[in-house]
């Protein structure tokens, strides 16, 4: 059986989730995650380039053959909007440059793919993540979340490839 490596990425200026998983039928597994993390003080244009330097190294060390982003939403603060579109786009631009498939998904399917609720609270998804990758040992919210997007990919990388094999 193949296995598929997913990134998965919570964006973020300041902070920034990633998560990686194998996916080997309909096992998976951990492979690593962390946090990106900017300073406020320095320029957008130096917080940028930290992100889009981490991503690509992260991309370049565990060859992922997919990528999965959490999508943004409409914040109240069209400051704060603006900047995540910042931090989504050059994310974005690495898996590009990489050759990766990309995936994006909106923070509710995320939740509801992993804990079965739309509307789940950081502690249910940081709760579920730990039940379906034991080993990960994950503590940081923004690298839960980046896995749990990794796995709804996965799941409906899944979904999907059932779909196409009954087709056939």
């Amino acid at each position: 059986m193949t296995v598929v490596r997913i990134l998965g990425l919570d964006p973020g200026l300041g902070r920034m989730g990633w998560g990686v998983i194998d996916v080997e039928g309909t096992k998976l597994s951990h492979v690593a995650h962390g946090v990106i993390v900017t300073r406020a003080g320095d320029s957008l244009g130096l917080r940028l380039m930290k992100l889009h330097g981490e991503v690509a190294r992260i991309i370049d060390e565990l060859h992922p053959g997919a990528i999965a982003v959490e999508q943004a939403f409409v914040h109240k603060d069209p400051s704060a909007a603006l900047k995540l579109g910042h931090a989504r786009a050059v994310a974005l631009l690495a898996a590009a440059q990489a050759g990766l498939d990309i995936a994006e998904y909106a923070p509710n399917h995320i939740k509801k793919s992993v804990v079965g609720v739309g509307h789940a609270g950081k502690e249910q998804v940081m709760a579920m993540v730990k039940r379906l990758l034991p080993a990960c040992g994950v503590e940081a919210s923004d690298a839960a979340d980046a896995l749990a997007a990794a796995i709804a990919h996965a799941h409906l990388a899944g979904t999907r490839a059932r779909i196409l094999a009954a087709l056939a």
